[in-house]
């Protein structure tokens, strides 16, 4: 059993070399930071949540989102760095319009 999950491990290792990290790179992002399925649907759904929130919230006037960043943040995986996944999602086209406003509220905060 242990030479089995040695293997997958490497072979997962391999794999992940072989992927294009600018074309999916929050997938790449996931295996990198080897989250299960269920760690990904979690990720999805906060995701979905909020950005539904988003929308809600803006079309009823919001300007200010530092609350839903605030829940992302708090909510997300603790293997996925906030500023990194944030990237990575936009660069894969998820969930833009929420996570260009993330990034611009991420980008007036002092480090």
């Amino acid at each position: 059993m242990e030479d089995m999950i040695a293997k997958l491990t490497f072979h997962r290792s391999l794999l992940l070399e072989m992927v294009d990290e600018t074309k999916k790179p929050f997938y790449h992002l996931v295996v990198a930071k080897n989250l299960s399925k269920e760690e990904v649907e979690e990720t999805i759904s906060l995701c979905e949540y909020l950005s539904n929130e988003y929308e809600k919230q803006k079309a009823e006037g919001f300007t200010v989102f530092t609350p839903l960043l605030l829940h992302f943040a708090g909510m997300l995986h603790p293997a996925l760095p906030l500023e990194q996944t944030v990237d990575a999602l936009l660069q894969q086209q998820l969930f833009v319009p929420l996570m260009q406003e993330f990034k611009k509220l991420m980008a007036t905060i002092p480090s």
